[in-house]
């Protein structure tokens, strides 16, 4: 409760403002992919096409060798992940010389020890849940692995004994999901940095949030990768 007193109200603004402009983009993103083929929903075409060539591949080793490529990518970000939450912690054990090292930049709002400790805390959450996700993706990628070593030979697709494209279409929806989670997280590391704003004023967290949505946006349905790819 005293951190309900000791942060003012535009602070509580503008975290509502992230939160809610965050969680308001990704369903935004989710219902306006469904209308206008958004860079997820494209490259889940080509995953759709890459699980049907594996069904005629034998072995399929160079499938496994591409699944093991996607993971690193996942893994990577969920170890970063740890070591900026490590980092995170190791700050609020020496708050007061962060303190006064905030204090001394330009444009930044003087905060009390407990409000500097309350939004390093709102870091540490935002980084707790991109791991989350980037682990989820990570064992997802370990589904697909699974699907492909399953996989019916050719000859069983070939001859009807195994229905190809209920095959395909239910391997290229795990492999779109895991890009579904690994999108989630890196959204993450993008509104970390509108938070990292925060640190300055409320009012530089709102417009980096604004500014990180006009990002996302763009890449995601105006990027010219997009637009090659959809060509």
């Amino acid at each position: 409760m005293k951190i309900l007193d000791l942060l003012p109200l535009k602070d509580w603004l503008a975290l509502a403002c992230l939160f809610g402009l965050w969680s308001g983009y990704a369903l935004f993103a989710s219902r306006l992919s469904q209308r206008k083929r958004s860079l997820l929903a494209t490259t889940n075409l080509y995953r759709t096409r890459w699980m049907m060539q594996a069904t005629s591949r034998d072995p399929r080793m160079l499938d496994g060798l591409i699944t093991q490529s996607l993971s690193h990518t996942p893994s990577f970000f969920s170890s970063t992940s740890i070591l900026i939450i490590g980092g995170l912690l190791a700050v609020m054990g020496t708050t007061d010389k962060a303190v006064e090292l905030v204090r001394d930049m330009p444009f930044a709002q003087a905060t009390s020890l407990e409000v500097f400790e309350f939004k390093l805390m709102v870091m540490v959450a935002i980084f707790v849940y991109s791991f989350f996700r980037f682990s989820w993706c990570m064992r997802q990628y370990t589904f697909v692995s699974l699907i492909i070593g399953a996989m019916p030979t050719p000859e069983a697709f070939e001859s009807g004994q195994a229905d190809r494209e209920a095959y395909v279409l239910k391997a290229a929806a795990v492999v779109g999901s895991a890009a579904e989670t690994f999108n989630d997280g890196l959204r993450a590391y993008y509104f970390s940095f509108a938070a990292l704003a925060w640190f300055f004023s409320p009012l530089a967290m709102v417009l980096s949030t604004v500014i990180v949505v006009g990002i996302l946006y763009g890449r995601e349905f105006h990027s010219d990768v997009l637009r090659i790819l959809r060509d």
